[in-house]
């Protein structure tokens, strides 16, 4: 059957047409009605090109110049969640505050291509929660599911031109991410304070500023990751967590270098210290980084944990610790790990040199397990004051700890190249100890342990009529046994203080 248009019909299609392609046309159907930010919902709704939740559309310049901070708060304060900083500069005079509880889910995101510059003492942003609980799913209030979870901070550059500008802090906060983030020139990094949970930071450049990079300011939080971050030249300490009630830190894959200062205090580039806290930091994990420098800072460490939190009745004295610090590289400070008061620390296959007063600094702990590390000095690093690293390795006053596949070369100007002093019930096994000043290991004072299965030797040429260094020196202590060693001299020991078999001097 042939369908048969009908010529009546014909000119009102084609006014249809013409008002369809002159509205097409039209300035006003190139600019849609804008929707009211409350109701946009990040950058599906634009208006001259900018998303929803861009900064400039509540007034924001972006030129270094103009005071941006009302226009950013009131981004933020529209409840439109998505703030997108567009590329620019943006001075701000006050912190901008995120009320998670009054404006509901926040991301605020730069890809990388704007900087806030901080004119004005404090943080440029100020992240605030109600969350003041653990995780436990029990704890939650429903507020926090249905307005606060997860606010997030991703590639904003923030730089500080006030000396006690900061970047980031949070209070109450559950699951905060913060991603791809340049911080620079500040007093700290990221500061968490009172109650925070499950708290990621990864992918972020943290540098050059006075304080710290990452600071648990007397926080209680648990659940937190720090990843594949550089956080490098902060002269108060890297990452540095004091007092406060800490659990669950994963520290993995970062570059800390150098987060110290020669004008300033001792400090580390991570740096644990829980005195003052009925709680302290603990259950800690540093893994796969690479941890190194300054040794003209004064008592400098790459990591130092001081784990002795508040006594309580209960315990009159308390160490904290379930720690693991297992592959990583490690040199150039005064010392490269030091623990005073912990329990429960594994060290595994971490590479340690240039320790200038000690690779490693073991003081008042009990149940530290060490395998397999490497304390070496290499040739290849022979400039400027290298030579002057000692290297040392020192057990203070320690118990119950086990010691094995220390593999120790060329400790120079110390007294041993390991010294154990104070301890008891220590078992130090299939350690290598090589070319060290004086003596190669020194049990002074120490009871009821055990050496066996090492290689301790000195080859090095002799100095005049004198070899270079015993092997082993026993002074004091009791119930020792020393046995099955390879040694290059006799095993120098009162009669009465150690059990000495199968030891072959060559």
């Amino acid at each position: 059957m042939t369908t048969r248009s009908n010529p009546r019909r014909l000119p009102s299609c084609l006014v249809l047409v013409g008002l369809a392609l002159a509205w097409a046309v039209s300035p006003a159907s190139a600019q849609p009605p804008v929707a009211a930010a409350s109701e946009a919902s990040g950058d599906e709704v634009t208006a001259g090109g900018l998303a929803a939740g861009d900064c400039r559309r509540f007034g924001a310049v972006g030129d270094g110049l103009a005071d941006d901070s009302d226009a950013i708060q009131r981004a933020v304060d529209s409840g439109v969640g998505r703030i997108e900083f567009s590329k620019g500069v943006y001075r701000i005079t006050r912190p901008i505050v995120v009320d998670l509880q009054r404006v509901g889910y926040v991301a605020l995101s730069a890809a990388g291509v704007a900087r806030i510059e901080m004119a004005a003492a404090g943080p440029a942003i100020r992240i605030v929660g109600t969350h003041f609980a653990s995780a436990d799913p029990e704890k939650f209030s429903d507020e926090v599911w249905q307005r606060q979870r997860m606010p997030l901070v991703d590639g904003l550059a923030i730089v500080g031109k006030h000396p006690e500008a900061s970047g980031i802090e949070a209070s109450g906060t559950m699951q905060l991410t913060l991603s791809r983030l340049h911080l620079r020139d500040l007093l700290h990094g990221v500061r968490l304070a009172d109650n925070n949970r499950n708290v990621i930071l990864s992918e972020c450049h943290i540098y050059q500023n006075r304080g710290v990079g990452v600071f648990y300011d007397q926080v209680n939080l648990h659940q937190s990751n720090i990843v594949n971050c550089h956080i490098s030249y902060n002269g108060g300490g890297g990452i540095v967590s004091v007092g406060g009630n800490v659990r669950n830190i994963q520290i993995a894959g970062c570059d800390l270098e150098s987060n110290m200062s020669p004008q300033g205090d001792a400090t580390a580039n991570v740096l644990i210290d829980c005195r003052g806290s009925r709680y302290g930091t603990a259950e800690v994990a540093i893994t796969g980084c690479t941890i190194q420098h300054n040794n003209p800072s004064p008592d400098s460490a790459n990591i130092r944990i001081i784990g002795n939190s508040d006594p309580t009745e209960r315990l009159p004295r308390v160490r904290e610790g379930n720690v693991t610090i297992v592959g990583n590289v490690l040199s150039d400070v005064q010392v490269n790990l030091h623990l005073r008061e912990c329990r429960g620390v594994a060290i595994t296959g971490n590479t340690f040199w240039q320790g200038y007063r000690h690779n490693l600094l073991v003081e008042s702990c009990s149940a530290v397990v060490m395998a397999g590390n490497n304390l070496d000095r290499n040739p290849r690093y022979d400039y400027g004051n290298t030579a002057d690293a000692n290297n040392s390795v020192v057990f203070r006053d320690c118990e119950d700890s086990t010691i094995s596949g220390l593999h120790v070369t060329n400790v120079w100007r110390n007294p041993a190249g390991v010294l154990v002093e104070g301890c008891r019930r220590i078992n130090l096994t299939d350690c290598t100890i090589l070319d060290c000043d004086g003596v190669g290991l020194w049990l002074k004072d120490v009871s009821h342990s055990r050496v066996s299965g090492c290689l301790i030797r000195d080859d090095r040429p002799a100095v005049g009529d004198e070899r270079r260094s015993v092997a082993i020196r026993v002074t004091g202590g009791e119930a020792l046994m020393i046995t099955n060693n390879l040694l290059d001299t006799e095993v120098d020991a009162a009669d009465d203080t150690a059990h000495l078999d199968g030891n072959l001097v060559r």
